[in-house]
């Protein structure tokens, strides 16, 4: 078994906004194993600014998989456990070793007879950016429309009033996106004004680390909270539970790339379903090729919800996609 990795651009066709700023371009590496003939391409999807494992020896360690590839998995997640994105590569590459062409984890979505119901992402911009994407996404058909949040609350309250006056909760589900944009006096505040817009979710009101904060909005939210960011870093299986107890929070996102891959994707849904914590998947600007092996594993994972899967459409120089999408539902191509 050899193993090789390739660094790689991926560049926006329009910068995008989030309350951390906004995005022009975002690097990946590709991991490629082969072994008797066959090859198991996989993405090691970092993401630099969020990513546990944005570290400067980052490469060091792809370097050291590919070195050490033909050694034990068991041995090698736990040499990587501080590098989920490597890991969560990996795996990718490992699963498509096993099944060839496109595949990771067969089923009837890779079989093109079920598909998974996706919502519709609005990115961050002045108004009238902001209405331009959410008309694009009603004619496309999307009935759940999640929009970035948290650089200028009041312009964004006027937008998602428009949509509420238009649109009942029966027919739009909204969710929202703060990536940690308000402190907790102004989340407070705000989620009530969510609440009174019949607003599905807020993700990640609050900067991730202050639990104790995070637990109280969650005891008394009147909008249901999701955490994201909160998840990352957080590697061990108790220090998970802990933080599932303390916070008790409605929801989890999760990222496969930034919480450990598939594996680690599995244990937290496992610890959420013990509390019955909700949770669903989103992708995290990966190129078609991690994308691809998400949505595969997130249909496995038989969620009624929609899932903030991407389609791949972000890049001008993204890889070819096995994924197509039709009005809100997300096909794997024949």
């Amino acid at each position: 078994m050899k193993a090789s990795y390739n660094r790689y651009l991926l560049e926006f066709k329009r910068p995008s906004g989030t309350s951390r700023g906004v995005l022009l371009d975002k690097e990946t590496f590709i991991l490629e194993i082969s072994e008797n003939g066959r090859k198991g391409v996989g993405e090691c999807a970092i993401f630099r600014g969020l990513s546990f494992d944005d570290r400067l020896d980052y490469e060091d360690r792809l370097k050291w998989l590919c070195e050490n590839i033909e050694k034990e998995p068991y041995y090698l997640k736990d040499e990587l456990k501080e590098f989920p994105s490597i890991w969560f590569g990996y795996e990718q590459a490992i699963l498509n070793l096993k099944y060839g062409d496109s595949l990771y984890f067969p089923s009837e979505f890779t079989e093109g007879k079920a598909a998974i119901t996706i919502n519709g992402l609005i990115w961050m911009g002045d108004i009238g950016y902001m209405e331009e994407q959410i008309q694009d996404k009603l004619e496309m058909g999307f009935h759940c429309i999640k929009l970035k949040i948290g650089v200028n609350w009041k312009e964004e309250y006027v937008v998602l009033q428009k949509l509420r006056n238009k649109f009942s909760k029966t027919q739009l589900e909204l969710r929202v996106d703060a990536n940690g944009g308000f402190n907790k006096k102004e989340a407070t505040d705000v989620l009530q004004q969510l609440a009174d817009l019949d607003i599905h979710s807020i993700e990640q009101p609050i900067r991730a680390g202050n639990w104790d904060d995070m637990a109280e909005l969650c005891a008394t939210t009147p909008t249901p909270i999701a955490l994201d960011e909160e998840l990352i870093g957080i590697i061990n299986s108790e220090e998970k539970k802990k933080l599932l107890q303390r916070i008790n929070p409605q929801y989890i996102i999760l990222k496969p790339a930034l919480v450990g891959g598939f594996s680690g994707s599995d244990e937290w849904i496992s610890l959420a379903e013990q509390q019955n914590i909700g949770w669903w998947i989103t992708s995290a600007l990966e190129s078609n090729i991690g994308l691809n092996a998400i949505a595969q594993y997130t249909f496995t994972k038989k969620s009624p919800m929609p899932q903030g899967l991407g389609t791949g459409a972000l890049f001008v120089n993204n890889f070819e996609s096995s994924l197509d999408l039709r009005n809100e539902l997300l096909w794997f191509k024949m």
